[in-house]
C-alpha cells in the first residue's frame, strides 16, 4: 500500500484522524497508473479521497499549469468543495492554487483562467464544454493529469452526461497522461459506471473501489393524529408537527420534490413561527446571491432549518444537520439514501430521517422506501445512450476550437461511452446537419454553419457562429424564464394591465415566462419565501412589490418533478397484496384498504385491477397500474383512442402516480360483460405501435419536444449578443421548422431525436410497454354500482378548479368525504 507523504500524514494526525482504507485505495490506483471509480456512501470522505492523489502529486510545487479538473453537477457543490479543499491546503502550507469556474464566475476571471489556469479547477459540465471549444484548448489541457468526476451517478442519466462524455473524449486526446477518478454514491450497476469512465482512455486500467458501509440510517414515517389527505402534495396537515420537530433538532433539512412545494412549505412554517426561528428557503429559481447567502449561513450554523429542493441533494457538507425530512413521497430509494446522507455527513454515525407523506397513497410509497433503504436496495437509473442533438452541439464546439477532419472526430466521438456504438452513417448525417441544416434546410443561408475547406477539414463559417454557440451551450432546457425584480409599490389597482416604467430594485430570481401570462397587475403570488404583487412586465423582466394577501397564488413550475421508480412501484403493489403487513401502516390507511377489500377487491402484485362504475350521467373506468404519472398519462391518451373506436364515447381521463381514471357516456361495465369490449385487447401492447404513432402525429407534444432538441442542437438560439429571445419567439420559430422538416424530411436527425426523447422521458414508453407485457392475461375486472374507496383520490382530480390557500384543503376534504360516503353506499 502506498504510504501517505509525511506532510499529509501529519495533517491527518493533527486532526486526530486516520485515513480510511478507500481513500488510500484511490491513491494506490493513481500510483498504479489506473483510473478509478469509488462507490461510497455519503459521509465516507469521497471528496478527500478524490483529491488525495492531487495533493500528493503537487506537494513539491514543481507542476506548471492545470493539474486536476474537478467536475460537479451543481455550482453550489463546486463552491462548497473549494471551501473544504482550501482549508487543508492552507493548514498544510501547500502552494496549490484552487479556483472555481461556473456560470456565476465573472467573464474577466474566466478569460484569465484560460491564459493562466490554477493547479485545481472546479467546474461544471457546461463550462468544461466551453473550455474545449476555445482555440487554446490544446495548450490549456496539455498539462492536465487528473479529472475528478463528483456524483457521477447524477450525471450519466441525462443529456448533461452525454455532453460530458464527449468532452472527456476530447480532453483525453489533448492530455495523454490523463487519469479519471469518479466518485459516486451507491448505485445499482457500478460496473456500467466503471465502463463509462474507462471508455475515453482505453489503454488505461480502471479500478472499481467500494467503501464499506457506514452506520445504517434511522428512518421513520411521521406519526400523526391529524387526518391524512386523500390527494394533493402540500402536506399542510403536518406543519405544526414539523415545526415542533425543527425546534427539537439543531439543524433540519426539509426536502420537497418541486419548487412550488418548497414555497408552500416555507410559507406554512413561517406563518406559525412564533419563536422566530431562523428558517430559510433554497431552490433553483432564487437568485444566486440568495442561494449563496443561505449556503453560507448553513456552514456557519446559524440556521435552524432549510426548506429545499434537489439543489441541496448532492455532496454539500453540512456538519450541523442532524435531521433530514422528506416531505412528500421520495419516488426512489436511491434518491432517498442520497438525501438521508445530508444528515450528520459522518460515516460512523447513523443519519436520521423523517418521511412525511402528503396523502394516503404516499404513505404506501413511503413505507416501500423505508423498507428499501433498510435493505440498502438501489433503484438508480443506468447511463443513457447518446442523442443526435447533443452530438450536433459537440461537433459545433469542436469546429469552434479548430478545423477538424471528419474521420478523426468520428474515432474520437466513439471514445465517449454513450456513443461507443455510433454508426458512421449516423455521424455523417449529424455532421451534414451541423454544416447545412440537412436536406430540407440547406437552401437557407442562416443554417450554413460549417464549411469544407480545400484540405478536407471542416471549419466554422464565421466568427458569429462561434459566438452564438458559446452563448447557447448546454443541455438544460427550462421553460423560457424571466427575471423577477423587486420594485416599490406603484399603487396600481388590481386588474390594470399597464406595465411599470422606471428603475427596478434587486433581482429576486427567475420564473417561467408562462406563469406571468396568467396574472393581472395586482395579483399576488409566493416567491422567494415571501408574498409579492405583480406590477407588470418590461422586456424579459417581471416587476413585483412586497404585499400582504391571504390567498396568494402558488407558481406551478414545469421542472423538478420526479417519477415514481419502478422498484418502489413494485414494492407498493406488494404491500397492498399483503394484508398481514398492514399493521405497520397508520390506522387511517389500513382501514381504507380494508374498506376497499370489503367493497371491491385489492390490486394484486402480479395483475392489473380495473373497476367500472356509473356516477351521475357518466360511466367510469379506473385502473391501478402504479407505474407513475408519465406512463399513466400516455396510457390514458392511447386508451381513450381505443375506447372511441369501440364506441364507448370517452370524454376524458385523469392520471395520478398510482391510478388512471377514464370517464365517458358509454356503459363500460355492459360493454365488457357482453364481450363487445375486451380488456385484453384494450390493454394490448400493440397500442404502442400504430395508435402511438397516430397520436404523436396529432399531438402538440412532439412540437414541444422538438423545440428542446432544436435548441440543444443549435438550430434554434435562445440568446443573441445583447438580447434574449422570448418563449413565444422560440416556440414560433421551432414550430415553423418542425412543420417543414416533418413534411419534407420526416427522418431528419432532429425528428429522430424528438421521438427518442418523447419515448424515453415525456411518455415513458419503455416502462409502459413492460407493464402491458406483465399484465397480459392477468387483468382483473370488478364491475361496481358506485365508486370504490381506492378510487377516491384519483376521482378528486377530475374537473377540480384551482383553489389556493386554506380553502383548497377544506374543499378537497369535503369532496373526499362525499365520495367515501358514495363508496360505502351511504348516499
Amino acid at each position: 500500500m502506498t504510504a501517505l507523504p509525511p506532510i499529509i500524514a501529519d495533517w491527518f494526525k493533527s486532526k486526530g484522524w486516520l485515513p480510511r482504507q478507500h481513500q488510500l485505495d484511490v491513491l494506490d490506483s493513481w500510483q498504479a497508473g489506473a483510473s478509478a471509480l469509488l462507490i461510497a456512501p455519503t459521509g465516507a470522505g469521497k471528496t478527500l479521497a478524490g483529491f488525495l492523489p492531487t495533493l500528493t502529486d503537487l506537494i513539491d510545487g514543481t507542476h506548471e499549469g492545470l493539474h486536476t479538473l474537478y467536475v460537479s453537477p451543481l455550482k453550489a457543490l463546486a463552491v462548497d468543495v473549494q471551501r473544504n479543499l482550501t482549508t487543508p491546503i492552507e493548514e498544510m502550507g501547500l502552494k496549490i492554487k484552487v479556483e472555481t469556474r461556473t456560470g456565476d464566475t465573472p467573464a474577466s476571471k474566466r478569460a484569465r483562467q484560460r491564459a493562466k489556469p490554477p493547479h485545481i479547477l472546479l467546474t461544471t459540465p457546461e463550462q468544461l464544454c466551453l473550455l474545449i471549444s476555445h482555440p487554446q484548448a490544446e495548450l490549456f489541457f496539455g498539462s492536465l493529469k487528473r479529472i475528478v468526476l463528483d456524483e457521477l451517478h447524477a450525471l450519466v442519466t441525462s443529456k448533461r452526461g452525454e455532453l460530458l462524455s464527449l468532452a472527456l473524449a476530447r480532453i483525453a486526446s489533448l492530455a495523454p497522461r490523463l487519469q479519471i477518478t469518479a466518485l459516486s454514491a451507491t448505485v445499482a450497476r457500478p460496473d456500467l459506471l466503471a465502463d463509462w469512465i474507462a471508455q475515453p482512455v482505453p489503454g488505461r486500467p480502471t479500478h472499481l473501489l467500494q467503501a464499506s458501509g457506514g452506520a445504517p440510517p434511522v428512518l421513520q414515517i411521521l406519526e400523526t393524529e391529524q387526518r391524512l389527505p386523500w390527494a394533493g402534495h402540500s402536506a399542510n396537515y403536518a406543519h405544526f408537527e414539523l415545526y415542533e420537530t425543527i425546534k427539537r433538532h439543531r439543524t433540519t433539512l426539509l426536502f420537497v420534490n418541486t419548487r412550488s412545494q418548497a414555497e408552500m412549505l416555507f410559507q406554512g412554517l413561517w406563518a406559525i413561527n412564533d419563536d422566530l426561528l431562523p428558517i430559510a428557503l433554497h431552490h433553483g429559481s432564487l437568485s444566486v446571491q440568495q442561494r449563496r447567502k443561505v449556503e453560507s449561513a448553513m456552514v456557519a450554523g446559524t440556521l435552524k432549518a432549510v426548506v429545499c429542493t434537489s439543489t441541496l441533494d448532492l455532496g454539500i457538507d453540512w456538519g450541523d444537520v442532524d435531521l433530514v425530512v422528506q416531505v412528500g413521497a421520495p419516488k426512489g430509494s436511491s434518491r432517498m439514501l442520497q438525501r438521508i446522507g445530508r444528515a450528520n455527513h459522518r460515516l460512523d454515525e447513523p443519519s436520521k430521517a423523517l418521511l412525511v407523506p402528503s396523502n394516503r397513497f404516499e404513505v404506501l410509497e413511503c413505507e416501500a422506501a423505508l423498507e428499501a433503504v433498510a435493505e440498502n436496495q438501489q433503484d438508480s437509473e443506468d447511463p443513457v445512450l447518446g442523442g443526435h442533438d447533443v452530438l450536433a452541439q459537440h461537433i459545433m464546439g469542436m469546429a469552434c476550437a479548430a478545423p477538424f477532419a471528419a474521420d478523426a472526430l468520428y474515432d474520437e466521438v466513439r471514445l465517449a461511452w454513450p456513443y461507443r456504438d455510433l454508426e458512421r452513417s449516423q455521424f455523417d448525417r449529424v455532421l451534414e446537419f451541423v454544416a447545412t441544416g440537412g436536406y430540407a434546410l440547406k437552401a437557407y443561408e442562416r443554417y450554413a454553419r460549417l464549411k469544407l475547406t480545400a484540405d478536407g477539414t471542416w471549419r466554422v463559417a464565421n466568427a458569429q457562429v462561434a459566438q452564438q454557440y458559446r452563448l447557447n451551450i448546454g443541455t438544460i432546457i427550462e421553460e423560457p424564464m424571466v427575471r423577477v425584480r423587486l420594485v416599490r409599490s406603484r399603487g396600481m389597482k388590481k386588474g390594470q394591465s399597464q406595465s411599470p416604467i422606471g428603475a427596478g430594485g434587486r433581482v429576486l430570481g427567475e420564473m417561467e415566462e408562462y406563469f406571468f401570462g396568467t396574472l393581472l397587475v395586482g395579483d399576488t403570488f409566493m416567491f422567494g419565501g415571501e408574498i409579492v404583487a405583480f406590477e407588470g412586465m418590461r422586456d424579459n423582466e417581471a416587476f413585483v412589490s412586497r404585499a400582504q394577501a391571504t390567498n396568494p397564488k402558488i407558481p406551478s413550475y414545469m421542472g423538478g418533478k420526479f417519477p415514481l421508480s419502478t422498484y418502489l412501484a413494485e414494492r407498493v403493489r406488494r404491500i397492498m397484496d399483503s394484508p398481514d403487513d398492514w399493521g405497520k401502516l397508520p390506522d387511517q390507511v389500513s382501514d381504507w384498504l380494508r374498506l376497499q377489500r370489503d367493497v371491491s377487491v385489492l390490486p394484486r402484485r402480479d395483475s392489473l385491477q380495473v373497476e367500472t362504475f356509473p356516477r351521475g350521467a357518466q360511466n367510469y373506468l379506473v385502473c391501478y397500474p402504479f407505474e407513475g404519472r408519465l406512463a399513466h398519462q400516455t396510457l390514458g391518451m392511447l386508451l381513450t383512442r381505443r375506447l372511441e373506436r369501440a364506441r364507448a364515447r370517452p370524454l376524458g381521463f385523469v392520471a395520478s402516480e398510482y391510478a388512471l381514471a377514464i370517464w365517458g357516456l358509454g356503459d363500460l361495465s355492459a360493454l365488457i360483460r357482453t364481450g363487445r369490449l375486451s380488456l385484453d385487447e384494450l390493454f394490448s401492447q400493440d397500442m404502442l405501435g400504430d395508435d402511438l404513432e397516430a397520436w404523436l402525429d396529432e399531438s402538440a407534444l412532439m412540437k414541444r419536444t422538438f423545440r428542446n432538441c432544436a435548441i440543444i442542437a443549435g438550430l434554434i438560439e435562445r440568446r443573441h449578443p445583447g438580447r434574449e429571445k422570448s418563449g413565444r419567439q422560440i416556440t414560433m420559430s421551432s414550430d415553423l421548422i418542425y412543420d417543414v422538416l416533418y413534411q419534407h424530411e420526416p427522418d431528419h436527425i432532429l425528428i429522430q431525436a424528438t421521438r427518442r426523447d418523447a419515448a424515453r422521458g415525456l411518455l415513458d414508453i419503455e416502462r409502459l410497454g413492460a407493464m402491458l407485457g406483465r399484465i397480459r392475461g392477468h387483468i382483473v375486472h370488478k364491475p361496481l354500482h358506485q365508486i370504490s374507496p381506492l378510487a377516491v383520490p384519483v376521482m378528486l382530480d377530475i374537473g377540480k378548479e384551482p383553489i389556493f390557500g386554506e380553502g383548497r384543503e377544506s374543499a378537497m376534504a369535503d369532496a373526499a368525504d362525499e365520495l367515501m360516503r358514495e363508496a360505502l353506499g351511504q348516499i
